[in-house]
């Protein structure tokens, strides 16, 4: 296999004010798609041609050799996910499985989003923050750069991205605020449901 750039699942206007159509121009239409370039010259010889991106991704994680194809296949599988994670007239506090998941978990939404928050905060430099499903449990975590739950045996719910390219245009370098906004306004929950129930 190829990776191939995604269209968005909606209008690159569709988000705003939340997240503006020249953030998502830049993110999704240069970031992105130049891991998809980048991920395909690297995957060209690496003995993983014609593995699923998800395989890619665990096969490639840890091995010095890989490293290259690991950070773009790794953002590749991020952002794939990240654009589906979000919604317009998104976000606050969830129903169904999922929010009662979070109630069990964590003791109320509200102290799930504080601690996905502090999450993002204090991620230093690039990376992500996650709700994820960690052997039966939903838990909080962050990784560095392009590093994902993949490759910690833990299924990714939802994800939110704080390298800078991800909020600067729209929050400068306010990334409490872009958190908050992502949580309050954004996020997919329908599409973080269905994960947790196909996990």
């Amino acid at each position: 296999m190829t990776f191939t750039l995604p269209d968005l699942p909606y209008a690159h206007d569709a988000l705003a004010p939340h997240m503006s159509q020249e953030t998502l121009e830049f993110h999704h239409d240069k970031h992105h798609n130049a891991y998809v370039v980048n991920g395909n010259k690297l995957l060209a010889g690496s003995g993983l041609e014609g593995q699923s991106l998800e395989d890619v991704v665990r096969g490639s994680y840890g091995k010095p050799a890989l490293a290259g194809l690991f950070n773009n296949a790794a953002q590749h599988w991020n952002h794939i996910a990240f654009w589906q994670m979000m919604t317009a007239n998104g976000g606050g506090e969830p129903g169904g499985d999922i929010g009662a998941q979070i109630v069990r978990d964590f003791g109320s939404y509200g102290d799930f989003r504080e601690a996905f928050i502090q999450a993002g905060v204090t991620q230093f430099g690039s990376g992500w923050c996650w709700l994820v499903l960690d052997n039966g449990k939903l838990a909080v975590t962050k990784t560095p750069n392009g590093e994902n739950p993949l490759v910690h045996g833990q299924v990714p719910l939802l994800g939110c991205d704080v390298w800078e390219h991800s909020y600067y245009i729209d929050f400068r370098n306010a990334r409490p605020d872009y958190l908050a906004c992502f949580l309050d306004n954004l996020v997919n929950w329908d599409d973080v449901a269905q994960r947790l129930a196909q996990a």
